[in-house]
């Protein structure tokens, strides 16, 4: 049976070129910096976002927890919304690896208000801890974007307090896509940028950390004593270059896709689709009754991948392998269910 997975677009398959330029990659040992397709990704990478410097990294997580090792000290506290990706889906791993606090930001479809922050970052005192970092998301998991005006009002906060500003970038070129800008127009607003290149890139591994030399320099030996000073990766480094010359510019009709299954969606009786989070590939809908573990099965059946609900939200994305076709029969699918 062929599958359709609205999971996540980390589902996402190597396409054939990519296969291709894997097999035939020129590699070397990357921790000995003698990889030349790896130094192919990481220039083509800093030079997107309009940054001195990149490090390819085995993930997303791995490369916001290398960020916050790097720019903070033991202590540290790190403010960050609260419904972000580094607060809710990193497993804690900001206490484990980098001994930090997290300070949390309420926010408003993933914005953080810049007077809380400034409200929340410390002042001189024997009982305080420093704040060593301020986190951003864009686009953020929730499934919004946030605007350019917003992020300087953030950056220039934390510039007048010596500061540095991470941006998880996961998704940064969907927020590009979303706000009709270049993606360096995003990354001005920030110190380090992680983005992914095993999302709606399609490639099958492997995250950038971008930045300043003298950071990037830094976090290349946090890589290795994280685990992730790896050897002959330029075959890994391939699919991410021709996910950065071929698949960006897909994101486009993955946001089309997402808001016509929105539309169609929204035209059943019983679902509330959460219009107001629909900037980017990920739809977001409540039911207005509560249904089983029945609900997943049955359409897993029916050759549709999907995940339970989280908070009481379900969530489905689309992605490179998703099309209309595919987009109607979830929603058939999910209409005969209810």
């Amino acid at each position: 049976m062929k599958y359709y997975d609205f999971r996540s677009d980390t589902v996402t398959q190597p396409t054939d070129r990519m296969r291709a330029m894997m097999a035939k990659a020129f590699v070397g040992d990357d921790v000995y910096e003698d990889d030349p397709t790896v130094k192919q990704l990481e220039a083509m990478s800093a030079k997107i976002l309009d940054k001195e410097s990149a490090l390819f990294v085995p993930s997303g997580t791995f490369g916001n927890q290398l960020a916050i090792l790097t720019h903070t000290k033991r202590g540290d506290e790190v403010i960050l919304g609260h419904d972000c990706h580094i607060m809710m889906h990193e497993v804690g791993a900001a206490a484990v690896i980098s001994g930090v606090q997290l300070r949390q930001v309420q926010t408003h479809n993933g914005n953080m208000s810049a007077v809380e922050i400034k409200h929340m970052i410390r002042e001189e005192d024997i009982h305080y801890p420093d704040t060593g970092l301020i986190c951003v998301e864009n686009a953020h998991s929730c499934g919004s974007v946030i605007g350019l005006k917003q992020m300087a009002s953030i950056y220039e906060l934390a510039q007048k307090h010596h500061v540095p500003v991470h941006l998880d970038g996961a998704r940064i070129f969907n927020a590009a896509h979303a706000l009709e800008v270049e993606p360096r127009a995003i990354a001005a607003y920030s110190d380090s940028i992680m983005f992914c290149l095993s999302k709606g890139l399609c490639a099958p591994v492997g995250s950038m950390l971008v930045g300043g030399k003298t950071f990037i320099d830094k976090a290349r030996k946090m890589r290795k004593l994280m685990g992730g000073g790896l050897r002959q990766v330029g075959f890994l480094a391939a699919a991410g270059i021709v996910a950065l010359e071929d698949m960006v510019d897909h994101l486009s009709i993955d946001h089309e896709n997402a808001k016509y299954l929105a539309q169609q969606l929204s035209k059943i009786d019983g679902i509330e689709v959460l219009s107001n989070r629909l900037d980017i590939n990920m739809v977001f809908v409540k039911f207005d009754r509560t249904l089983d573990e029945q609900f997943v099965c049955a359409l897993n059946e029916k050759g549709l991948k999907i995940n339970g609900p989280e908070n009481g939200e379900y969530r489905f994305v689309t992605n490179y392998w998703i099309d209309k076709e595919a987009v109607d029969l979830l929603v058939e699918a999910i209409k005969e269910y209810i």
